[in-house]
């Protein structure tokens, strides 16, 4: 076998990727226990090598290239790999270790991921997280993220995709503005109600409502005073204060409709749902802390246990 890498070699692509993680040459020198100096340098002769630029420095910050980001993609599952290859060769392949950077909407993470996180903790120890938490759309290879929870069917198709579950939706208000107001009883009065609105992260715009009429599905266009984005708790806030009617996911507001805070409607006209999906990129290896994760999940929120891991796709 030809010898490709000296160890100079390999603990400068060691040091590349500690670099990119730590978003600094200093951060990965406290990291590695050496100087930024040194870092430097070892990128440096990791540049000379390839020929190419895999950061552009900034006094302030470093920055991927194009280059580089391709570079740092293929260079951290060939160090993953090497990982786990060492400990299945020393009898350590049954303990996942490591860290797991996952994105999720801030309303499915408060509800459903984070209450589930410390329980896989206790099963695999050795795992850490780095959660973003937020509604935007995130770019798996810039944003360095391992797996990304979505409420809506996927399109994009270089993504492998993993049904978690279908989730509810509802529809509600507070007592107090529907004193003020009166109570819809057909999907059509909600155009003379104020609906507190949602805008998609990924086209600004308000959603419409579903509801099922007839054994059909039926779409609402509503209006409202108020508009928010970003994040979809503060529409629960709002309709918890009387503001207006909601529609929204069923598991947010669980606790107020058993308290009385919010009052479901149209009741009978629902049934519609929306999906959550698993997301992550195509690749030849699959960190098996990764693999058990996503088992977990699947076993925990489609209340079974936990099944094989079976790779799947979804154009």
């Amino acid at each position: 076998m030809k010898h490709i890498f000296d160890d100079k070699q390999y603990s400068g692509i060691e040091l590349f990727c500690l670099a990119v993680e730590a978003g600094s040459f200093t951060k990965a020198a406290l990291h590695a226990g050496i100087t930024p100096a040194a870092v430097s340098r070892s990128i440096s002769r990791l540049e000379d090598r390839l020929g190419v630029r895999l950061f552009v420095r900034t006094t302030r910050q470093i920055r991927l290239t194009d280059n580089g980001q391709s570079y740092y993609l293929q260079c951290r599952d060939a160090l993953a790999q090497l990982e786990e290859a060492e400990r299945e060769v020393t009898g350590g392949q049954v303990a996942p270790a490591g860290m797991l950077r996952i994105s999720a909407p801030t309303p499915y993470a408060h509800f459903r991921l984070l209450p589930l996180l410390p329980e896989f903790r206790r099963l695999y120890p050795d795992v850490q997280f780095h959660l973003h938490l937020g509604n935007r759309n995130i770019d798996f290879a810039a944003d360095n993220i391992d797996l990304a929870i979505r409420m809506r069917d996927p399109k994009d198709s270089g993504l492998i995709a993993r049904k978690l579950e279908d989730v509810e939706l509802a529809t509600v208000a507070a007592p107090s503005y529907l004193r003020q107001a009166g109570t819809p009883t057909r999907p059509d009065d909600l155009l003379q109600h104020d609906c507190l609105q949602f805008e998609l992260p990924s086209t600004g715009k308000a959603i419409s409502w579903p509801f099922m009429q007839n054994g059909q599905q039926v779409e609402i266009e509503t209006r409202g005073s108020y508009h928010c984005s970003d994040d979809l708790l503060g529409v629960v806030t709002l309709a918890r204060h009387g503001a207006g009617i909601i529609q929204t996911y069923r598991f947010m507001f669980e606790r107020e409709l058993a308290q009385g805070e919010l009052v479901e409607l149209l009741a009978q006209y629902s049934g519609t749902s929306r999906p959550v999906y698993l997301l992550y990129p195509h690749a030849r290896h699959v960190p098996l802390r990764l693999r058990v994760f996503i088992d977990f999940l699947l076993g925990a929120l489609q209340h079974k246990s936990c099944p094989r891991f079976v790779m799947s796709e979804k154009s």
